[in-house]
């Protein structure tokens, strides 16, 4: 048997203003093409289907056409929510799309209760769906303390017993799906803080005893251990994301268990470059080429903030949507602070020249000091008249 797992597809997510839909439907086709190619029988995804508790109706139509493709190219969908999915309407109508091959497993009460598949002769696969446990929400339903550990492993505790009734009957091998920060695993600038501090992250052996652990939540597709796996986000939705990989697992498993876990990638619908220096340098550098092309972060070196930057990177590179300034070495310009600056202050036209240089990092050139002096005088002028 043959599962996909995926997770963190953020359905309706922008990309630093960028609009994603047109990505998303991109991801969904390599999706499809992968369950028809591979005949892959299950896929997973942990969590985070949505970006929002209230996605929009076209994002939420997306998400049903999604559903019925993978149907119709053969494969059972198992869904667990995320943190940033409403659990109850994305769980809603459970009971009739499980009908349909659907499985939504969005509640605590239904932590213990997997989807069963046949493995062969006396051999079963259970497939296990541990929602986003909000701690604070649900410690009370599963006697548990209010903390991230505390709550999974009370969840891992109730997969456990319903195994052990399994077992006692015949073989059966054990999946279990997780949106979770578990100990080990990296993250990146896109993914909402589960608790501060690490406090949120919960040991890795908590799931030794399964025979694979999808996880979903963190955007990297890493490997935690031979059994526990992220397999990240299907696209980039941070510039810390640049470097990373972006795909899904492909998982074996039969009547002997755990076969190969191979990783499956995706083509990115638009490559991220993050590129550094000064403003000359970057639109002269030709091995730059190919960020032309790309959705780009740029982080300016020059001493002082060059004039009408944006306007002028973009003439290059069309898809800038980050633009920072640091200068190398600190801003060589007025060290005081602004307000030090605007009590030495001899006139208005000073103060609006310190304006100026204090929100663009750069002093006012002679002609808008003379600009600004004549806009001053005309300003009180017209005042005195009055």
């Amino acid at each position: 048997m043959l599962l996909l797992h995926t997770s963190d597809w953020h359905l309706g997510r922008s990309f630093h203003g960028a609009g994603t839909l047109a990505a998303q439907r991109m991801f969904l086709d390599n999706l499809e093409k992968t369950v028809r190619d591979a005949q892959v029988d299950v896929v997973l995804v942990a969590g985070d289907v949505y970006d929002r508790a209230l996605p929009g109706v076209d994002v939420v139509a997306l998400f049903d056409e999604a559903l019925d493709r993978l149907r119709g190219a053969g494969a059972e969908v198992i869904i667990s929510s995320g943190n940033h999915d409403s659990a109850t309407r994305l769980g809603f109508g459970g009971r009739i799309l499980e009908r349909g091959g659907v499985h939504l497993r969005t509640r605590t009460e239904d932590i213990g209760r997997p989807v069963t598949f046949p493995l062969g002769p006396g051999a079963d696969l259970a497939v296990y769906g541990i929602p986003y446990l909000e701690p604070r929400v649900v410690a009370g339903a599963l006697s548990a303390e209010p903390t991230h550990s505390s709550v999974t492993r009370a969840a891992v505790g109730l997969i456990q017993e319903d195994l052990r009734r399994r077992r006692s009957a015949g073989t059966v091998h054990s999946v279990v799906m997780a949106h979770t920060f578990a100990s080990g695993g990296i993250s990146s600038d896109s993914e909402r803080e589960l608790a501060q501090g690490g406090l949120g992250a919960v040991p890795l052996d908590l799931f030794d005893a399964f025979d694979y652990t999808a996880l979903g939540h963190l955007h990297g597709q890493q490997k935690l251990s031979p059994t526990v796996r992220y397999s990240g986000s299907p696209l980039a939705y941070s510039f810390s994301e640049a470097r990373q990989t972006k795909g899904a697992w492909l998982v074996e498993i039969t009547a002997a268990g755990l076969g190969p876990v191979t990783p499956v990638q995706w083509p990115a619908p638009k490559e991220l470059a993050v590129l550094r220096g000064r403003i000359e340098d970057l639109l002269s550098d030709e091995s730059l080429a190919d960020a032309e092309h790309a959705y780009c972060s740029i982080t300016l070196t020059d001493a002082e903030r060059p004039p009408r930057a944006m306007e002028r990177l973009r003439a290059r590179f069309p898809d800038t949507l980050v633009l920072a300034f640091e200068p190398e070495g600190g801003h060589a310009g007025d060290l005081r602070t602004y307000s030090q600056r605007i009590a030495a202050a001899t006139n208005d036209a000073e103060i609006c020249c310190g304006f100026l240089e204090h929100v663009r990092s750069r002093e006012a050139s002679p002609q808008e000091r003379e600009l600004l002096s004549a806009t001053v005088d005309a300003a009180l002028s017209l005042n005195s008249e009055r």
